[in-house]
């Protein structure tokens, strides 16, 4: 029963006794309203690339405001087609057809429908299903999360989801085959082959994956030759690839969007977070030119759209954001910062109960076990990632809890570190101390 000194009128999330509020934001700080001071180092759920509180793109938002803030869709706006372009000159070749939303859940949603659409029109309506993976987190909407793989979150909207297929993700300290790569011969990567075959290949629209994991399996990252091997399987099959980099894109793990650690070209990419570093809501699918071409041979519309979507207001800011990025060669501090931060982290294999280290740039994972030997996960009654996240926080260090069922859509405890680029050293020395002392103290309570 809610009690009675709940007294404000905001449906929240998770019901705690006490919420912090919070006041400002300078570079990789808050500031609640007691005047206590966090590092953020998740950057707002890997949202603020830039930091909190960069004067010159509140000023461009105020200039922006002041013109025009929101269209009917009728209209174009120039920061629309401004950003377009310029979203056009950061991804992989081809990908320059920008659909502008309002969130990740869109983005991914936006992609389903495209990638039906495309095959409407090519002569395959047949095509419909979407394969994605366990472990994977493409949004809360019904659509998106019928492809995620977040089994704790998918739990009480079962009876609404669409009955798409899922198969393991690339996890490679947690092989579902029992086998070592290379030796493995990527027999995660053959599931999908599998999993199409068995559903039968006029039936399944396309594949989607995140190139490196989130919170779901924080820091996942799959070996070389695992996209493309992907790519030539979705090719064969006439599949849409979609990759998800609403977490990754825009610079988060040292490249401008992850897939290009692969040197593979998707067919459709969504995007988000990154985009407008939380300044204003943003993000968007990006189609390849042959998607585009194929859907408008024919057609005169592709039937779908969200109210926000392109507004001026989100446009102008996020362009803002993306060219302060450019400016200050943030993408590249992200990748200096990324490995120092992963060098620093991975002597933390030494502390009694780190199971793993893992990441690209500043996406990086740390995952808990109970037995470092057999891998075995804690208990989830224990709450290790809790213990932590809460831990690190009361030292004055924000970071991501990784969600719960990492190993098996139950236990399996993990924490995300993802700060924004803007990170000096001596700020990466000081995550590192304080969580080498916050998991040290934890491994002592739990008894090791």
């Amino acid at each position: 029963m809610i009690e009675a000194q709940i007294e404000d009128h905001i449906f929240h999330r998770t019901l705690k006794k006490k919420w912090q509020q919070i006041d400002r934001g300078e570079g990789i700080y808050l500031f609640d309203t007691e005047g206590q001071r966090y590092l953020d180092a998740c950057a707002g759920v890997h949202v603020v690339s830039i930091g909190h509180g960069v004067k010159e793109i509140a000023d461009v938002m105020r200039e922006q405001a002041s013109r025009i803030c929101f269209t009917y869709s009728r209209f174009l706006s120039r920061p629309q087609m401004d950003l377009a372009e310029k979203i056009a000159d950061l991804t992989p070749k081809g990908l320059s057809k920008v659909f502008f939303v309002s969130g990740g859940s869109e983005a991914t949603e936006s992609a389903m429908k495209m990638a039906r659409k495309y095959h409407i029109e090519t002569g395959n309506p047949k095509k419909y299903k979407v394969i994605s993976r366990w472990q994977s987190w493409h949004g809360n909407t019904i659509g998106a999360l019928s492809m995620s793989g977040r089994t704790a979150w998918r739990e009480d909207y079962v009876p609404y989801l669409l009955d798409f297929p899922h198969i393991p993700p690339p996890y490679c300290y947690r092989c579902p085959y029992g086998e070592t790569y290379p030796d493995c011969h990527l027999s995660c990567a053959d599931e999908l082959e599998r999993v199409i075959r068995q559903e039968g290949s006029e039936y399944i629209s396309a594949f989607i994956a995140e190139p490196i994991l989130g919170t779901s399996a924080a820091g996942v990252t799959p070996p070389p030759d695992y996209y493309p091997t992907i790519r030539e399987i979705c090719d064969r099959h006439n599949v849409v690839m979609i990759v998800d980099e609403v977490v990754t894109g825009f610079g988060r793990t040292g490249v401008n969007f992850a897939i290009e650690h692969w040197d593979v070209i998707p067919d459709i990419m969504t995007t988000g977070k990154g985009l407008s570093s939380g300044y204003t809501p943003i993000a968007a699918t990006i189609a390849h030119e042959k998607i585009y071409d194929a859907i408008y041979e024919k057609s005169t519309a592709f039937v779908h759209g969200h109210t926000y979507g392109g507004n001026p207001l989100s446009c102008a800011v996020a362009l803002a954001v993306q060219n302060y990025i450019e400016k200050h060669d943030l993408v590249s501090q992200c990748a200096d910062m990324g490995d120092l931060m992963l060098e620093k982290l991975m002597p933390f294999h030494e502390l009694p109960i780190v199971g793993a280290v893992r990441g690209k740039g500043l996406l990086i994972g740390i995952e808990f076990v109970a037995d470092k030997e057999k891998r075995t996960p804690f208990d989830v009654s224990k709450g290790v990632t809790s213990m932590v996240v809460d831990r690190a926080f009361e030292k004055g260090i924000l970071i991501m809890p990784g969600a719960p069922g990492l190993v098996d859509g139950v236990a399996g405890d993990h924490v995300a570190i993802s700060p924004p680029f803007t990170i000096t050293e001596s700020e990466v020395l000081q995550i590192v101390d304080v969580l080498k002392e916050t998991i040290e103290e934890v491994s002592a309570s739990l008894g090791y």
